[in-house]
């Protein structure tokens, strides 16, 4: 639970890194906030297959 709640928390802050970058012109911040949201959404794909095993 705490791990996809970690995701969900990422996949925001990501979203909000990658608004801040476009309104300021930033393509390294608009960058971070794609691989955090990536990241995020593997995460959690890990942890559900993961628990689905058993």
């Amino acid at each position: 639970m705490l791990t996809y709640v970690a995701a969900v928390l990422l996949v925001a802050v990501g979203v909000a890194a990658m608004v801040f970058g476009e309104g300021d012109d930033s393509p390294g911040l608009q960058g971070i906030g794609l691989l955090m949201i990536v990241g995020a959404v593997l995460l959690a794909v890990r942890t559900a297959r993961s628990a689905h095993r058993g």
